[in-house]
């Protein structure tokens, strides 16, 4: 945790993967103005509180700014998958479109380090938190996986059609059974928000829609369960 407007400043001028930002609202001054402007310069946002937050976060005096550093550090994908091709191997990547609940991230995360993901991309906003739970959770994993942090997802899903990675998006509503979706081919797995699902925009997006068969009463599975399905799915297709 950094408390203050210095440094934050520091933190991020020094290369740290900033988490989350707390700004009071209604903070002015010429440090401020500073500290905006290099949040600006590398990309990072933040969130505007009442005083009420940050004085229930710490007792210590904030300067009217908290933030979070991240305890991994994220990667590019625009790197990444390129450095997959070089390697001869197939592009495998899991996108988590508001996937918001920090255990269900890092059992995800768990199972595609387990079953050969080469990386899993995040939206840069409503996302679950990095920490040492996900952590936790996940065994460690994700201090062994790629993970990369998305501003677009119009964007990336437009790289990825340009590096020849199909999206496939595992929903309920889709009309094709894993073991008859072609994963052995470059690919991006797209998993829905626990409550709601894969986004329609970015359901549109998708080059295919995989539904996991159920024959239970329960109407669907946890995202993380399902994740852990057609990731093994993928890795079984690979290696036969």
């Amino acid at each position: 945790m950094l408390i203050g407007l210095r440094p934050l400043i520091e933190a991020i001028q020094a290369g740290k993967d900033i988490e989350k930002v707390f700004v009071q609202k209604g903070l002015k001054g010429d440090l401020f103005l500073e500290a905006r402007q290099v949040m600006q310069e590398h990309g990072i946002s933040y969130k505007t509180v009442p005083p009420e937050k940050l004085n229930g976060i710490t007792n210590k005096n904030h300067q009217g700014v908290i933030a979070f550093i991240s305890p991994i550090s994220f990667g590019n994908i625009e790197n990444i998958v390129p450095s997959i091709y070089e390697r001869g191997e197939t592009p495998l990547i899991l996108l988590l479109d508001s996937v918001t609940d920090v255990r269900n991230f890092g059992a995800i995360a768990r199972s595609a380090e387990c079953f050969g993901a080469h990386a899993v991309l995040i939206p840069e906003n409503n996302s679950a938190a990095i920490n040492e739970e996900a952590i936790k959770t996940s065994a460690g994993a994700l201090h062994n996986i790629a993970v990369c942090r998305i501003k677009s997802i119009s964007s990336l899903t437009e790289y990825l059609r340009q590096c020849g990675i199909a999206l496939i998006g595992c929903t309920e509503k889709g009309n094709i059974l894993p073991h008859a979706s072609k994963l052995k081919q470059p690919i991006c797995i797209v998993m829905g928000n626990e409550e709601t699902g894969i986004s329609h925009e970015l359901m549109r997006k998708c080059d295919e829609l995989v539904k996991i068969p159920m024959t239970g009463k329960t109407s669907s599975l946890n995202v993380s369960v399902a994740s852990g399905i057609i990731l093994y799915e993928a890795m079984r297709q690979r290696i036969v």
